[in-house]
């Protein structure tokens, strides 16, 4: 840990007494200034926070990054000494005073992560090549992306500061965590002690501190940027090749979950001129057993993925750098990288269902609760038949909107397209034809689905048979994006 035992316990004491919390800086600073800190504009709240008492000043130190006097802050983090918060890197030297040596960030209701200070507070300085990264886009993602239902084990590989498996922990009851940095560790195992968890740390690259172990849900934020393999940040670069780090985590899963298992990690992949993104995702999880479902959220060219990804570690004087890396993008013609998150079960079935598809649409938050009622419906749909689906009663999602476009003419306003859409939850939307309009509007649950194709094969002049053929896939599909649901026996 960054601190000993004894000094966690001083560090908690000082912080609640205080009322260093997320609630109590909101409520010292009011909600303009609290808004403005969101945008990194700091005048309110220094404004709010002159006194410079204990909860004032560790804003100024740890939220505003400002510099403060000494005997201000030894008053704030009492009973931790200025010695222990130096030697553990919570502070440090600045001009006159101290000043934040980590990110130590109030999260959630009670709860707090250390990282390290992020590169734009440190402007000119580089950062350790063993950087712990806060809460960032793509943490924030993951957190939202998990399924959260309750699991007896639960592994996070490449913690970090440890977030992801504080979350873990409100439904799991054993939680494991990897990295490959013992400095990274070090941080997680002093988020750990503060919020007074206990997780199993252990050290090693991937998978490779857990190989023979199983369990029920697996989540891992990896270092995912897609290049030629350079290796100067191990929370970013994982020294993998190209996109090899996805598909390598996609065959490990197997081994990693249990029957019924979750897996779910955060992953880019390559756009390839000439090539379908999707099939090469796809090919990822050939032979893995695993039902899977990728979604990408986001797309960028090279050049604004280079620029990101430079930027983010302050590395953005190093032309030479950002050159090799596009030269390299250019040599396997990668015209853009994806972004997005792949959920895969252990469902124990001999064909998986395996999809893989754009997802760009804002969704209904916590994107988790999506996530497991997909495959709630996988199982659904797996455990019946052509007649099995026939059989069923269905009835129209609620709050399924049908929008249409039409065009005037000379006899008045023609129909060009109809698009079922859903306002909520995922937000697909889907163009049909009129038969599938009627099938849909006829859907409310009373009459079994063959009744009701029977019913519109008469109305239409279609043979009941080949209706009943052709409805199967298409009602599938519908349940699968949730846009009719079945109603129980």
């Amino acid at each position: 840990m960054l601190l000993s035992p004894e000094g966690v316990d001083a560090l908690r004491t000082a912080l609640a007494r205080a009322g260093f919390t997320a609630n109590g800086i909101a409520d010292r600073l009011g909600p303009q200034a609290t808004g403005a800190v969101a945008r990194n504009d700091f005048r309110a709240a220094l404004r709010a926070t002159e006194d410079r008492d204990p909860l004032a000043t560790l804003i100024r130190v740890y939220i505003c990054d400002q510099t403060e006097p000494e005997p201000a802050v030894a008053a704030a983090l009492a009973p931790l000494t200025v010695e222990e918060a130096l030697a553990g890197g919570l502070v440090e030297r600045h001009g006159a005073g101290l000043r934040a040596g980590v990110d130590l960030e109030p999260y959630g209701d009670d709860w707090f992560v250390l990282a390290d200070v992020p590169a734009s507070a440190r402007p000119g300085r580089p950062l350790h090549a063993e950087h712990v990264l806060g809460i960032g886009g793509a943490t924030q993602t993951l957190i939202g992306a998990t399924v959260r239902r309750p699991v007896e084990t639960a592994l996070d590989l490449g913690t970090g500061s440890g977030v992801q498996a504080l979350h873990l922990s409100t439904h799991a009851r054993r939680v494991t965590a990897t990295d490959v940095s013992e400095r990274a560790l070090r941080f997680a195992a002093t988020t750990a002690a503060l919020n007074g968890q206990d997780w199993e740390l252990l050290r090693g690259d991937l998978v490779a501190p857990v190989a023979g172990r199983r369990f029920d849900l697996v989540v891992s934020n990896p270092p995912f940027v897609v290049g030629p393999g350079t290796t100067t940040h191990v929370y970013r670069d994982s020294g993998r090749v190209g996109d090899a780090i996805g598909a390598e985590l996609a065959a490990a899963a197997p081994h990693l979950l249990t029957e019924g298992g979750t897996m779910q990690y955060l992953a880019n992949w390559v756009h390839v001129t000439g090539e379908d993104w999707a099939e090469r995702v796809t090919g990822w999880f050939a032979g893995t057993g695993l039902d899977a479902w990728v979604i990408q959220r986001e797309v960028a060219d090279p050049m604004a993925y280079v620029n990101l990804w430079l930027t983010d570690v302050g590395e953005t004087a190093d032309p030479q750098r950002m050159a090799a890396w596009l030269d390299w993008f250019d040599a396997h013609k990668v015209e853009a990288i994806g972004f997005g998150i792949v959920s895969l079960r252990r469902a124990g079935h001999d064909e998986p269902v395996v999809r893989v598809e754009d997802l760009r649409q804002r969704v209904e938050p916590p994107l988790g609760d999506r996530v497991g009622e997909w495959f709630d419906r996988q199982d659904w749909l797996r455990a019946r038949d052509t007649d099995g689906l026939l059989a069923a009663r269905y009835r129209a999602a609620d709050g399924l909107q049908l929008r249409q476009e039409a065009t005037m003419g000379a006899d008045g306003w023609a129909v060009d397209r109809q698009v079922l859409a859903m306002p909520h939850g995922l937000r697909w939307s889907e163009e049909i034809d009129p038969l599938v309009l009627a099938l849909v509007g006829g859907a409310d649950g009373r009459l079994p689905l063959r009744d009701q194709l029977a019913l519109l094969a008469a109305a239409h002049d279609v043979a009941p048979d080949e209706l009943a053929e052709a409805a199967g896939p298409i009602v599938a599909h519908l349940v699968e994006r949730g846009l009719v649901e079945p109603v129980a026996d």
